[in-house]
């Protein structure tokens, strides 16, 4: 195990490089340990842990319903939409009605964004007109009326008005207004289960550690940040950052437990995944 070189995939996009700032860097101690940074987008990473490729990765909490025989969650790393979440923009505002009869660029059919698009229209995937879009070109999509609407992620939510786009839906307003105010569950990080429970212990003490050194030593790790911002100077970064890292990602806690439940099970009982999950934590 000292000798071990273990996987890490995470997206590049500046909250995850925020969250890892002091492993990639080395400022904190690791027993021993190596990490191989892995950067590829979410719906890659999704993909990925599907055939259980990557030791710890970032993924999508709608893909852990089809992972989670190969992987328990870390309690820290979350990425909580906690009053905001993902976005339907559109040239102009559209009713739910219209949005559910055009044709939708979505980033990935295993991201939350497109689970939490099919609870909010209570219309499965099969019934929907969209084509899967990368992420980051998405407004172009929109723009050259290439589809009617965009569901957005990452830094998209602070800039489509750049755009020219304008708010049909936030996904994570709607989701809180539905249950009590609870965030909506976007991301999380995930273990391999061939790590044993004390290596999986130790290694998300570890992750956990990263991501507490960035949160006290911010204006560093966002500056680290920042050469995966996207069109985005420091303060934007730094204000989408702490969208996306705080203290729901040093640990879930109890709401975030159970906002996660509801959400994969409203999703199994309306026939949208497979089977109702079981959540498994590393204790």
């Amino acid at each position: 195990m000292s000798t071990r070189n273990i996987t890490l995939g995470h997206s590049p996009d500046p909250d995850d490089a925020f969250m890892f700032y002091a492993l990639a860097k080395g400022l904190i101690p690791t027993q021993g340990l190596s990490f191989e940074h892995i950067l590829q987008d979410i719906q890659t990473l999704n993909e990925r842990a599907t055939r259980g490729e990557l030791d710890v990765s970032a993924i999508s909490i709608h893909a852990y319903a089809y992972v989670s025989d190969k992987y328990a969650l870390l309690p820290s790393g979350a990425s909580m939409g906690d009053g905001y979440g993902p976005m339907l923009v559109a040239k102009n505002v559209l009713s739910t009605n219209e949005i559910a009869n055009a044709t939708i660029a979505v980033p990935g059919e295993m991201t939350s964004a497109f689970l939490a698009l099919q609870l909010w229209l209570d219309t499965p995937a099969t019934k929907l007109n969209y084509k899967v879009v990368p992420f980051d070109k998405i407004f172009e999509t929109v723009n050259k009326g290439e589809a009617d609407v965009g569901l957005i992620i990452h830094e998209g939510q602070l800039t489509y008005e750049d755009q020219g786009l304008k708010l049909c839906e936030d996904l994570g307003v709607w989701w809180g207004r539905e249950n009590e105010g609870l965030p909506l569950p976007l991301g999380g990080n995930v273990i391999h289960k061939r790590f044993i429970p004390e290596e999986r212990k130790m290694i998300s003490d570890l992750l956990t550690e990263s991501i507490r050194f960035s949160l006290n030593h911010r204006p560093e790790a966002v500056a680290h940040a920042l050469q995966y911002a996207r069109d985005m100077g420091m303060e934007l970064a730094d204000r989408f950052v702490g969208m996306y890292v705080n203290d729901w990602t040093l640990d879930y806690g109890d709401k975030g437990r159970e906002t996660i439940r509801r959400f994969l099970g409203r999703a199994f009982e309306k026939g949208l995944i497979p089977h109702r999950q079981e959540l498994e934590f590393v204790s």
